[in-house]
């Protein structure tokens, strides 16, 4: 898929959750918030679900909590323009209360249809929602700063999961900011170590069926694309280990 058919693809579902009427939480938006963010990313950032900015501008993490994220990002040097922003639910719960089990899952299809043409390397799930969504029975105050794989049955195909706080939980309790500050940081490496696997995955897949040792090392970090630059473009020698610029 070419970076103008996964754009094109992306704005296809946004249409889609901006008309839905799946659960109860259309009856009261002001927009739906379908995410927004490069095609050609590798990283995906998911939280639970719109609040009231979101709610009247349609765009995800533009509050306050929206306001400590593009700080995080700024620490390692990734800007939100360069990654991929959705919520678990596109629609903003009454009074910001916790989604309900029929809405997460009325919102699913969205969600793993977003990771499917996205295809990220790194999926980073912003509170306990999300973790929920993607790793199943962990909890927050356990995981956070940790790294497994992903379920290939949501729509990532070989991601690697990377658990954060939701950061507007750093803002109800100042202590956890210094917590997400020292996840972040690490987030860089845990995406140099997500390309590895995919990319040794990858090799392993293709000597399986053509019987022939790939030509890429697959403990390089330059294995796959940065984020923000097309996927079918190889990076230069010029870009940051990291990846993003």
């Amino acid at each position: 898929m070419t970076s103008e058919e996964r754009a094109a693809a992306l704005e296809a579902i946004a249409d889609e959750v901006r008309a839905c009427t799946r659960c109860r939480l259309a009856e009261g938006r002001t927009k739906a918030v379908p995410g927004e963010g490069n095609p050609d990313t590798e990283v995906m950032f998911v939280g639970e679900g719109p609040g009231q900015h979101e709610d009247r501008q349609g765009r995800p993490f533009v509050g306050a909590a929206g306001s400590l994220l593009q700080e995080l990002l700024a620490m390692i040097g990734w800007r939100r323009e360069d990654v991929f922003i959705t919520n678990v639910v596109k629609c903003r719960p009454p009074n910001n209360r916790d989604p309900e089990p029929d809405e997460i899952a009325a919102c699913g299809p969205y969600l793993r249809r977003q990771l499917e043409v996205l295809d990220p390397a790194l999926l980073v799930t912003l509170g306990r929602f999300s973790l929920q969504t993607f790793m199943p029975g962990d909890r927050i105050s356990r995981v956070h700063g940790t790294a497994r794989p992903i379920d290939p049955a949501t729509g990532a195909r070989a991601a690697t999961g990377y658990a954060l706080y939701h950061p507007a939980a750093a803002l109800r309790q100042g202590s956890l900011k210094v917590t997400m500050q020292r996840d972040m940081a690490a987030a860089p490496e845990v995406l140099i170590r997500a390309r590895a696997e995919r990319a040794a995955a990858e090799t392993t897949t293709t000597r399986a069926s053509n019987d022939a040792p790939a030509a890429t090392d697959p403990t390089s970090t330059d294995a796959s694309p940065a984020p923000g630059q097309p996927k079918d473009e190889p990076m230069t020698d010029s870009e940051d280990q990291y990846g993003l610029f």
